[in-house]
């Protein structure tokens, strides 16, 4: 980790921020105080289907009739198109 003051940061950003983007930390100080800490963000973890399943099983379960009732009660049923209804086939 790099320590520099503001006035460094300040006259030269793009070399700090090209430090940053290489995995390089940096404190950036004022009158002796750290004010801002800069550095790579942590790189995001894409879930596996089991663990996204496990993390959605305590959702409770959809309610789809009540959900179709509650959106023509909004929206109405009037300007539905075609006779095919999607929330008949989650039913069965």
């Amino acid at each position: 980790m790099k320590v520099i003051s503001q006035r460094e940061f300040i006259d030269n950003p793009a070399e700090v921020i090209e430090a940053v983007e290489t995995g390089e930390t940096y404190h950036v100080v004022r009158d002796g105080d750290v004010v801002m800490e800069l550095h790579p963000p942590t790189p995001r973890r894409r879930l596996a289907t089991d663990e996204v399943i496990e993390r959605l099983m305590p959702l409770p379960r959809v309610d789809y009739a009540q959900m179709r009732a509650e959106a023509d009660e909004f929206f109405g049923n009037e300007d539905r198109i075609g006779d095919d209804d999607p929330w008949e086939r989650r039913r069965g």
